[in-house]
């Protein structure tokens, strides 16, 4: 497992060759003539532009095809979900742009909500990243760019004008350069321990209104547990709780022997934990477990909800969800991982300042992959839907400081501060460059709404 960890992660010492911090910053610098920092506002289609609605049918291939409809259903509510929908999409379109060569861990889905809180298992409330089903070794300017757009989409969903999200974008690159390069000035082992915890946000808080806004997200994630979850989603039957169906949201697949496909599978994922981890498994028993559609992105992806107990009748409820080949993959280079559910992991255990305690990955008698964690363990993301600009900067200001960090771990941030430098002359030109693909975001989205009505593709919008 070593010699494939090691093939599959990003190499930032073998591109430094253990360099002086002073020789990586010059190497930094020298790399602005290769792709000078103005150069990364630029946004051209090209003319040979894929089509967008090929990307996102080719996006849907081996996804349970009657939920199809309903991924696309979402992503008509708005650009911003859209966007949310349409990851392969940016990433065919990152793949066209130039580059500086430097890889880190990416999470290939950054855009704002796949940020958020959860518990540490010391249970305490950390920020973080937390969504990463495409994560793969790819350009150090990916993520950050995917992030900045959806500061764009979001702004314009919450009807502010450019000029506010323009501010928005400069304020999270800002913070993302500026704690890079702080992160570049201390150990390995100091940015491996570094977390930006919700007592620290808290604290942070620029005004009373604010900090009170702030605690009452921490109260809510804290009640985001098992034991408040699974009264809301089974209901007792026959002597045992059950999930309660709402199909086709939440169901129990049709398949030949599925309480013994159920159990191989819950064997082999027991064998990707740790020992001790397996004996904490092991002190519970399963009661249920059915399908359940989750998110925009993942819709028509295979997601199971399994619910255990205790001897004691305490909950557990976990996830598994299905591990396809990252979007990254085909521009970048081929995953050295034979489990995509493994890749997804290992990714997220690189990226996080700490992970949920019961990730593992399994593959089930079908061939497919999955990766299993607790369904919610104080998971919860921020309500940016009803943000302010201010609010929205502060956020901004959160993002990019977390996306610093993660990157600072596994790539090389003393190359990529070199070429950033001090002033703001990158912060502006992603400020433009998200602006301009917004754009771009909005014509797509007009696009799929376009292929519906021509009935090109099938959607289906729920009534909430």
């Amino acid at each position: 497992m070593n010699e494939s960890i090691e093939s599959y992660l990003p190499a930032p010492v073998s591109q430094t060759g253990f360099r002086s911090r002073d020789e990586r910053i010059a190497i930094g610098k020298s790399l602005r003539d290769k792709l000078p920092r103005a150069d990364h506002a630029i946004w051209q289609p090209p003319a040979n532009r894929r089509d967008p609605i090929e990307i996102l049918e080719e996006s849907n291939q081996d996804r349970i095809p009657e939920l199809i409809p309903i991924r696309y259903g979402r992503m008509l509510s708005s650009p911003f979900t859209f966007l949310r929908g349409s990851a392969a999409l940016m990433a065919y379109d990152l793949s066209l742009m130039p580059n500086l060569g430097i890889d880190v861990q990416a999470c290939g889905d950054c855009h704002l909500l796949n940020f958020g809180l959860f518990a540490t298992p010391e249970r305490n409330l950390v920020f973080d990243i937390n969504d990463f089903d495409e994560t793969h070794p790819a350009p150090w300017e990916w993520d950050l760019k995917r992030l900045a757009v959806s500061f764009v989409i979001a702004g314009r969903d919450n009807n502010f004008d450019d000029k506010d999200s323009e501010e928005a974008v400069e304020q999270c690159v800002r913070s993302y350069r500026e704690h890079l390069r702080a992160y570049s000035q201390m150990s390995p082992l100091e940015i491996w321990y570094d977390r930006l915890d919700m007592d620290t946000i808290i604290d942070m808080a620029p005004n009373a209104k604010s900090k009170k806004l702030r605690e009452e997200i921490a109260e809510k994630a804290r009640k985001r547990v098992s034991d408040n979850l699974f009264p809301k989603i089974t209901a007792p039957v026959g002597g045992r709780h059950r999930f309660v169906e709402q199909p086709p949201l939440i169901f129990r697949p049709q398949l030949e022997d599925f309480e013994g496909r159920v159990e191989e599978a819950l064997e082999d994922y027991r064998e990707s934990l740790s020992l001790e981890r397996r004996v904490l498994l092991d002190r519970y028993r399963l009661e249920d477990m059915a399908l359940k559609v989750v998110g925009i992105g993942s819709v028509g992806t295979r997601c199971y909800i399994a619910l255990f107990f205790s001897e004691d009748n305490h909950p557990l409820i976990l996830q598994f969800k299905e591990a396809r080949r990252s979007i990254l993959e085909p521009y970048t280079r081929k995953s050295q991982f034979d489990n995509q559910g493994e890749r997804i992991v290992m990714g997220q255990r690189l990226m996080q300042s700490s992970s949920d305690i019961f990730l593992g990955w399994v593959r089930a008698r079908n061939n497919y992959e999955f990766y299993g964690r607790q369904l919610r363990d104080m998971k919860i993301s921020f309500p940016v839907e009803g943000y302010s600009a201010l609010q929205m900067k502060s956020y901004a200001e959160y993002c990019g400081w977390t996306l610093a960090r993660t990157q600072a771990k596994s790539g090389d941030s003393t190359t990529i501060s070199g070429y950033l430098g001090k002033n703001d002359q990158f912060d502006k030109a992603i400020s433009k460059f998200a602006l301009a693909y917004a754009d771009q975001i909005e014509k797509d989205y007009h696009s799929l709404v376009e292929a519906v009505r021509s009935g090109r593709v099938e959607a289906i919008e729920e009534d909430f």
